[in-house]
């Protein structure tokens, strides 16, 4: 078996077990946590959660939710399982298998009020240096972007949300994907300075929406010259702070 580590997410309020090569969770996985604003009684899907950082993260901040967690490889769902039940979150938290290139209804689920997704940033292999091979699964889609954002379509009611953060040169992509089914977006961008370009998009739409496109304040990591996170940014991390929608 591939060496795991134990690492803590939520200022320790999670416990993680992860592999220690490949795909590690990070600040992705945080922001779409913190992105997360499903209601007391609602019902979320996390499309390919892998060992479950932003299932258990978004499963903490909206003690009221239901999350599913869909995961297609083996190790990472049996780690996804391991990592819900070492939490004590069995009661309300469920990982199962399923692959986002097979259709919704493959997966026997009911769809659900709210999806969040982390999809690959890559479809294409040459796009990139090729990634470690344990790396591959999280890096590079398969199926392609547009496949994830009809399986999220197909995965939550009218009137569900989707949330999805990805690279910030796909936003094109992903509102022309989404605009098939989904309306009422709010894009809000994450620059690493504030006087660089954004490199990740968070995206919220709602099927069946009809709102005008909300372009929302950016979210800043860093000050040149700081800390590692600026304070806001280090109070979403620890979980002290969500991402409004507002």
């Amino acid at each position: 078996m591939d060496a795991v580590t134990e690492d803590r997410l939520l200022d320790g309020r999670i416990r993680l077990k992860q592999p220690a090569r490949g795909y590690r969770a990070g600040l992705d996985a945080a922001l779409l946590a913190a992105a997360c604003d499903a209601g007391p009684g609602q019902r979320v899907l996390d499309a390919g959660c892998g060992p479950g950082a932003a299932l258990l993260a978004a499963a903490a901040r909206r003690p009221g939710a239901r999350f599913t967690g869909l995961e297609r490889e083996a190790g990472a769902l049996a780690l996804a399982r391991e990592n819900i039940a070492l939490n004590g979150m069995a009661d309300r938290v469920e990982a199962v298998h399923g692959d986002v290139a097979q259709r919704f209804a493959v997966t026997g689920l009911q769809p659900f009020d709210a999806a969040i997704a982390n999809p690959p940033f890559f479809d294409d292999p040459s796009a990139l240096r090729g990634p470690a091979p344990e790396k591959a699964a999280a890096w590079l889609a398969d199926e392609g972007l547009m496949a994830w954002i009809e399986f999220l379509l197909k995965a939550v009611r009218e009137g569900g949300t989707i949330t999805v953060v990805h690279r910030a040169d796909r936003l094109a992509d992903l509102l022309t994907h989404l605009a098939a089914k989904a309306g009422s977006f709010q894009v809000r961008g994450v620059h690493p300075f504030a006087d660089a370009p954004a490199k990740r998009v968070l995206v919220r739409a709602v099927k069946t929406g009809k709102a005008p496109l909300k372009l929302l304040p950016p979210l800043v990591l860093h000050d040149r010259g700081g800390a590692k996170h600026r304070p806001d940014v280090e109070a979403i991390l620890r979980g002290e702070a969500d991402l409004s929608w507002g």
